[in-house]
């Protein structure tokens, strides 16, 4: 709490030293406790109380930084565009292809990651402002990513112009998240390099 302190006039009024600061350990604490809530409760049953336990913190540290649970899931999954993965630029369509695989696949099996985003899209069907945080954080960012690939195999003369880069997504990411989000398979040895070829294949008809 901030308290007010009254001053003789004409003294120097004191400001309170820390008193509106937020400590960003403890920020980074809470962020780190929303994943884990996430990934052991889902989003309908994750509480401010659940949050702050996990993270050590009162409660009162939570709503200092966010006002209820969806701007604080809001807020972590938009931190995840600013994180974006950089376009790979192996010098053929096939490394490339196979690099966002790689990349991707590292993703989506993270312990925490395959849990939470499963979790999110559902909620995302629910709610317009989480769909449209996670469209602008998650399907955006690599968006601009298959963009990247088909422009520079266009210009390589590996893909006609034209080729759509939404398609190109669709094709190099959507089995992979299917087998890992949603059939939660495994990954057979050689997988990552059958996929690209076949997605190669498929782009190149």
């Amino acid at each position: 709490m901030i308290r007010v302190m009254t001053t003789e006039p004409g003294s120097r009024r004191r400001v309170p030293a820390g008193a509106a600061v937020l400590r960003e350990d403890v920020t980074d604490a809470i962020r780190s406790a929303v994943f884990e809530e996430l990934a052991a409760v889902g989003f309908a049953r994750m509480s401010i109380e659940g949050i702050a336990r996990r993270a050590g913190v009162g409660k009162t540290a939570v709503y200092r930084r966010w006002k209820s649970k969806l701007h604080l899931v809001l807020d972590l999954v938009s931190a995840v565009a600013v994180q974006g993965m950089p376009a790979p630029a192996t010098g053929s369509l096939y490394g490339d292809v196979r690099a966002v695989l790689e990349l991707a696949a590292y993703a989506l099996r993270h312990p925490l990651a395959s849990q939470v985003i499963p979790d999110l899209l559902v909620e995302a069907a629910r709610n317009p402002e989480i769909s449209a945080t996670i469209k602008a954080a998650l399907l955006d960012p690599q968006l601009g990513i298959a963009a990247v690939v088909v422009r520079d195999a266009v210009a390589r003369g590996e893909l006609p112009q034209g080729s759509d880069p939404e398609r190109a997504l669709d094709l190099i990411v959507g089995p992979l998240y299917w087998r890992l989000a949603v059939v939660r398979g495994e990954l057979p040895a050689g997988y990552l390099d059958d996929l690209a070829a076949s997605a190669v294949a498929a782009l190149t008809r």
